[in-house]
């Protein structure tokens, strides 16, 4: 495909400040025509800031934007639509109970007297989806549909509106492996016809496999901008954090000791009375980590949060060191030293309006109190959050710093290091590196691994198989809510690994659900 010269957008010296924080710092960026152009960076490195400031969001302080030749002032996302830009944000903005054609046409007028025409916007959706590739229904409902088509859909509503220029906010963060090769087809039919797409991602192996160009920020500030014939994923790497970066784990070989967590044939239903896990056994030992792969959606959630009794069980029991916890409270099992990083660290995992150092002790507050027990030792509070702070480099002004306004890696690795700190016997670990940057993966990985290392017993549930293969002992694959395989790490291939994902090689005789009533 060849890329024509012509710019289509340039950011000329952009600069952005959030009161202390300046989050663009002088930033230049320029987009052609015809290419796919990859902003690459850390967990707070600015990129998310700058595309925002392209499509409305935010308005910078300083700079300017240029658009076909033409100097524009973006006031909001309307102003940007109307030069031709678009963005999907990670987190899909569609109205889940209305239809495809509903979604795709809300704000807009279809016809000079204001009647909307739903046949006539449904056969031109469906006529773009047809050119694409996007194989969706305009008529389906949005809360029906996968996640890997919902994008689909957000995709349609910028094509719909004709924009020349399309921003994906970490586009495969959800989807997969499958849907990840439709998403690339798809962009790649977009550029070849002279639009211009903006991937905003972490994932360096993507980023060779489909980007023409990758621009690289670090604190703030435009560090590199190459062509991807140019570079290596090890390059970039070493580009974005400034220092080589571990790519690939290098592990000691497993000593479990003990069984720690022993699952014994259970079954959970959601609020509905859907059945979402059926016999499910698995152990994991002292020393080890069990990671659990498989396509989200088939019972993982479920999985660790009936390990917390967040969810109520239905049938068969749980052991902790051999004691059953099956009727225990949360607050009990954590106590007897059961670990949680959510998958959700922002809404579970930490409680953003309050500080890092007010976060550092969530769960743990009777460790830190004096006078009896009935008063919080706020020093020694203190000195363990700047303890977490500093041994995961968590990247703050100081330990006052509003939780919330952690970059996602940095809130990772607090929440991550309080749990670690608290020395638990058992590590349940939803997916752990989800939407952060090589060097935050590895803070995140050494964690997990010093921890293991130290005799803990991790569960580590991960919809990435790169990570499933790198750091587990031993892998079990969910499928349906069910275990459809379990192995040795060493004997893993993605090519197994994607069959039992698909449910080929469930047992037989395990699909009948219904018999847990």
């Amino acid at each position: 495909m060849t890329v024509t010269a012509n710019i289509r957008v340039a950011l000329n010296n952009i600069t952005k400040r959030f009161a202390r924080v300046v989050a663009n710092d002088d930033v230049s960026l320029s987009i052609k025509a015809g290419e796919i152009h990859a902003l690459l960076g850390e967990n707070g490195a600015g990129k998310s800031t700058l595309m925002q400031i392209l499509y409305g969001l935010y308005q910078a302080d300083e700079g300017s934007i240029v658009v076909d030749g033409k100097a524009q002032r973006f006031r909001d996302p309307s102003d940007a639509i109307a030069c031709g830009i678009g963005m999907v944000h990670q987190e899909f903005m569609l109205v889940q109970p209305m239809s495809v054609v509903e979604n795709v046409i809300l704000g807009l007028k279809e016809s000079v007297s204001g009647v909307l025409n739903l046949h006539a916007a449904a056969a031109r959706l469906q006529a773009l989806s047809d050119k694409h590739g996007l194989a969706i229904d305009p008529w389906a409902k949005v809360q029906h549909l996968p996640i890997g088509v919902q994008q689909r859909v957000e995709i349609l509503k910028l094509l719909y509106r004709d924009a020349q220029v399309l921003i994906l906010d970490e586009p495969t963060a959800v989807l997969t492996p499958q849907e990840k090769a439709g998403l690339f087809a798809t962009l790649k039919s977009l550029c070849a016809e002279g639009r211009s797409v903006v991937i905003v991602t972490h994932k360096l192996y993507e980023i060779m496999a489909i980007a023409h160009h990758v621009s690289v920020m670090r604190g703030g500030k435009m560090v590199d901008s190459v062509d991807i014939k140019d570079t290596s994923e090890r390059d970039l790497a070493r580009r974005m954090v400034g220092r080589d970066v571990v790519l690939r784990m290098e592990k000691t070989p497993c000593q479990p000791g003990k069984t720690v967590l022993q699952v014994d044939n259970i079954a959970v239903r959601d609020a509905s009375g859907q059945q979402k896990i059926w016999r499910v056994s698995l152990s994991v030992a002292a020393g080890e980590i069990l990671g659990i792969a498989g396509v989200e959606g088939n019972g993982q959630s479920e999985l660790a949060e009936t390990l917390l009794n967040l969810r109520e069980l239905e049938a068969g029991r749980i052991l902790l060191n051999g004691e059953d916890i099956s009727d225990d409270s949360p607050a009990t099992r954590r106590s007897k030293g059961i670990g949680f990083i959510p998958a959700d660290r922002r809404g579970v995992g930490s409680v953003t309006d309050l500080s890092i150092t007010d976060n550092a002790l969530l769960g743990r507050q009777r460790s830190f109190t004096r006078a009896r027990g009935w008063l919080l030792d706020r020093q020694r509070i203190r000195q363990h959050a700047r303890d977490i702070i500093a041994r995961f480099a968590v990247r703050t002004p100081d330990a006052d710093f509003e939780a919330g306004k952690l970059s996602g890696g940095n809130l990772q690795k607090l929440i991550l290091g309080r749990e670690v700190a608290s020395n638990p016997c058992l590590l349940i670990v939803e997916q752990p590196t989800r939407g952060l940057d090589v060097g935050a993966i590895e803070s995140v990985w050494q964690g997990l691994m010093d921890a293991r290392d130290r005799g803990c017993a991790i569960l580590m549930i991960s919809a990435e198989l790169e990570e499933i293969m790198n750091l587990s002992d031993r892998i079990a694959v969910m499928y349906s809510g069910q275990i459809a395989g379990e192995m040795n790490a060493v004997d893993a291939s993605p090519e197994r690994l994607g069959e039992l994902m698909a449910g080929a090689h469930l047992k037989k005789g395990g699909g009948n659900h219904e018999e847990a009533a």
